[in-house]
């Protein structure tokens, strides 16, 4: 399907029929800085989200279910749903209202060399982790929670490879990221990820972390994916407290290769369909993928 037409006419019609209760406030566009949503900042207090391609429409309503729940146990704000809004006026897809979070963009000149974000950082997982998952029922776990392993990532990452070898080295990527498939799996009780946890996806406020933001990954399982942040944001250096602030939850070495395979993965995925065109993206996955392969 095409990606849908989104202007602020089409999001002011959406919110006054469908939420009379905030028709009127001021609606203002912000600057994309992910590539699934358009975001409108609504009044003083909301912010509007309407997925653009149908990869995330499921978004809203997982958001909705969960996060409420699990915000009140984490030590940075997230953005909680208020609402979801149904398809009209031509725009095909559910979309959703939550409570708007001040700050800006995290980045890796600010926060870099940073030991306390680090140490943050693994308290934001560490909580994360701790909010119960066994037990779920199926239908939960069918909702968008089980993600998917790093093997079925395996072909379009060799084709990566293939595509960016003579600029990375095809060699040195090919030996990590055999290695990280073939890393033991996760060998504890499954756990909650953020499966998104990259410098974009993070807010500061004077210079100090205070949000996580775009729980679309969101699932319960093995937590390697959320690894990504210490190849996307930190230095060596920080990365070392990170990772020592970890290791009691059952991050091991092997979790950790399986993360360094999954920022690489991710990392290429985004420069080979996004870099040609975007000179933020092509310098961002630049960074994790040589970090990656640093280690």
């Amino acid at each position: 399907m095409a990606r849908p037409a989104i202007d602020a006419a089409l999001v002011r019609r959406l919110v006054d029929t469908q939420f009379p209760q905030w028709a009127g406030l001021p609606l203002t566009p912000v600057e994309r800085a992910g590539l699934d949503h358009e975001i409108y900042r609504l009044g003083e207090e909301l912010s509007v989200r309407l997925p653009r391609h149908a990869g995330a429409i499921r978004q809203a309503r997982k958001e909705l279910r969960w996060l409420p729940r699990i915000a009140p146990h984490l030590p940075l704000a997230i953005p909680v749903p208020v609402a979801v809004g149904e398809p009209a006026f031509g725009y095909p897809w559910p979309w959703a209202v939550a409570r708007w979070l001040d700050g800006e963009v995290a980045t890796v000149e600010a926060l870099a060399d940073s030991a306390e974000a680090a140490a943050e950082l693994a308290g934001f997982l560490a909580a994360l982790q701790r909010f119960p998952a066994e037990g779920l029922a199926a239908d939960e776990l069918a909702a968008d929670l089980t993600g998917a392993p790093l093997a079925d990532r395996d072909a379009a990452t060799r084709a990566a490879i293939a595509e960016t070898g003579g600029l990375f080295g095809a060699a040195a990527m090919t030996e990590l990221w055999e290695a990280a498939l073939n890393a033991p799996d996760w060998h504890r009780p499954p756990v909650w990820f953020h499966g998104d946890f990259h410098t974009g996806n993070l807010l500061t406020t004077g210079g100090r972390l205070s949000a996580v933001i775009d729980f679309g990954g969101l699932g319960v399982g093995d937590p390697a994916c959320d690894l990504t942040i210490a190849y996307t944001l930190m230095s060596a250096r920080t990365r070392a407290v990170f990772r020592a602030e970890l290791a009691a939850l059952g991050v091991d070495d092997a979790t950790w290769l399986r993360g360094r395979g999954w920022s690489l993965a991710t990392g290429l995925n985004a420069y080979t369909s996004h870099a040609a065109v975007n000179p933020r993206i092509a310098a961002q996955t630049c960074r994790q993928i040589t970090q990656a392969l640093d280690g």
